[in-house]
């Protein structure tokens, strides 16, 4: 046959793809219709339109060699870069453990070893890599990782939240038992003041003052907690009152009666409050 085959390849290593084939005649020059042909490995067999005399031809072709891309230069930037992998990991597992944990997914005793893992690995690698990332928050940014609850984890509060939720309930028990010490200090110091007369407004005052404070810091006991509407009511009338003058005999034995009454009520909340 006379004339040559040139072809245009523009998909290369597909099963099937459809490509331009030009035939070239001599003379003259006609183009040729798109024909389906079959790729194996570099040899192409394509088969030309009916229009044209019938022949399988073979063209080879030449592939692209595959190039090696390094990441690194030496082996100080390859140990950099696999430590930014690491941290990468340790921040998205963080922020993956602390959702199942809400969710409820895991257990919290689970949860808490496996916090405990991931922040110790968190403290060891950040204080490696503290020259090349000095600011975990800017390297949280600048790969868009959106990590909010690995970055309060990890960052700001450094122990699991099963930790965070005993180390308050513990520091909230202790204060709650400082304000019963107070409460029951304030109202023995009331009461015996009154026995010993102390019945002047300027003496009176302060104390039931310091009560009255002292229960409302207590947050087990209600608002409407008879200790505390009956200070109110008794400061309320004092305040109206001079500070040199005192209570009747009367006045004194009621306070007396109202304290007295108010501390066997507190007493008797705090078991039901479970202190």
């Amino acid at each position: 046959m006379t004339g040559r085959i040139f072809l245009l390849v523009n998909c290369i290593c597909m099963p099937f793809a459809r490509v331009g084939l030009s035939m070239l005649h001599w003379p003259p020059f006609t183009l040729q219709p798109c024909v389906v042909f079959r790729v194996t490995k570099t040899i192409i067999f394509a088969r030309v339109p009916s229009s044209s005399p019938t022949f399988l031809t073979e063209v080879k072709i030449l592939l692209p060699t595959p190039m090696e891309v390094k990441l690194w230069n030496d082996k100080r930037e390859r140990e950099m870069y696999e430590n930014f992998a690491e941290l990468f990991a340790i921040i998205k597992a963080t922020e993956k453990l602390e959702k199942a944990y809400v969710r409820d997914i895991i257990s919290p005793a689970e949860y808490e070893a496996e916090c405990q893992k991931l922040i110790a690995h968190f403290k060891t690698l950040s204080s490696t890599l503290k020259d090349t990332v000095p600011s975990i928050e800017q390297f949280h940014d600048t790969y868009k990782m959106d990590c909010p609850a690995a970055l309060n984890r990890l960052v700001t509060s450094g122990v699991p939240a099963t930790v965070e939720h005993r180390a308050a309930a513990a520091t909230s028990s202790a204060s709650s038992a400082s304000v019963v010490a107070e409460c029951v200090q304030n109202f023995i110091t009331a009461m015996d003041s009154l026995k010993l007369n102390m019945i002047a407004v300027d003496q009176v005052h302060p104390l039931l003052s310091d009560l009255s404070s002292s229960l409302n810091k207590l947050l087990i006991l209600p608002s409407d907690f008879e200790g505390k509407t009956k200070m109110r009511e008794w400061l309320s009338r004092l305040s109206k009152m001079g500070a040199a003058d005192e209570l009747t005999e009367q006045q004194a034995r009621q306070l007396h009666f109202d304290l007295e009454s108010s501390y066997n009520s507190f007493m008797a909340a705090l078991p039901s409050a479970g202190t």
